[in-house]
């Protein structure tokens, strides 16, 4: 099975840890949050990582190269300027039938190898992993008849979404509406395929799930890691991979 991790973002947001190192490299207990992802698709039964690299590239690829010493081969495709979530599908040449897409900040215990059968047997064009996340509105909500009149009142409502893990299962042929080297995002491709009669499914997941994009998000990641390791990395401690750190 083969999957691309997007890892080319400048990651603004975690200003200014990754003035210094790209966001995909950011530590949780010692070793790149990406080092994490790639440990978890291998023990699920992937083959082939391919990073989409771009901002600072050569630190990642010096740090994981070939892959050899994770028992996985990984490879790289780069951007001369960005493209999108999807637009850095289209200098990969070689995708298969079916793969994945995943953000290199991810922090989940997703079953990845379930997530792919899901999406096989639904026979999607796209499978997003979704997550219900609760939003606080820190006001009073009014609610009116359209003419002024109020009849309701909510105070600090808590409104639930399912949003998107930053994890997608694609078959092989969403790359027709990718046009070579242009930017395109990921909400884009989903409008696209839903306005072109593709069927486009979601993946409800209730495991955990934390997209370390911002300060606070990652130093809780990194808090829950630390407290439930074997969660994450259960498949490497069962069967005695190793997993290198930052100091090797």
């Amino acid at each position: 099975m083969r999957a691309i991790i997007l890892a080319g973002g400048q990651g603004t947001r975690l200003s200014p840890y990754t003035s210094v190192f790209p966001k995909s490299l950011m530590p949780i207990d010692g070793m790149p949050i990406s080092q994490i992802v790639v440990c978890q698709l291998r023990d699920f039964g992937f083959d082939h990582v391919t990073f989409a690299v771009g901002h600072m590239a050569n630190m990642i690829k010096a740090y994981f190269d070939a892959g050899n010493k994770m028992d996985i081969k990984i490879d790289y495709s780069y951007e001369n300027e960005p493209l999108g979530t999807i637009g850095a599908l289209s200098p990969i040449e070689d995708l298969p039938e079916e793969f994945i897409v995943m953000n290199g900040d991810v922090l989940t215990d997703l079953n990845f190898a379930e997530f792919v059968e899901v999406h096989h047997k639904n026979q999607a064009c796209a499978t997003i992993a979704t997550y219900a996340k609760p939003v606080k509105i820190e006001y009073g909500v009014i609610i009116s008849d359209g003419n002024n009149d109020i009849i309701g009142y909510d105070e600090k409502p808590i409104l639930n979404y399912q949003v998107s893990m930053g994890v997608y299962a694609f078959n092989n042929s969403i790359m027709k509406y990718v046009r070579k080297n242009e930017y395109l995002d990921f909400p884009d491709l989903v409008k696209i395929l839903i306005r072109n009669g593709e069927k486009v499914v979601q993946f409800p997941y209730h495991g955990y799930w934390m997209d370390v994009g911002c300060r606070s998000d990652y130093e809780r990641a990194a808090e829950d890691f630390v407290k439930m390791r074997d969660r994450f990395l259960k498949h490497s401690v069962r069967f005695g991979h190793t997993v290198f750190n930052l100091h090797e």
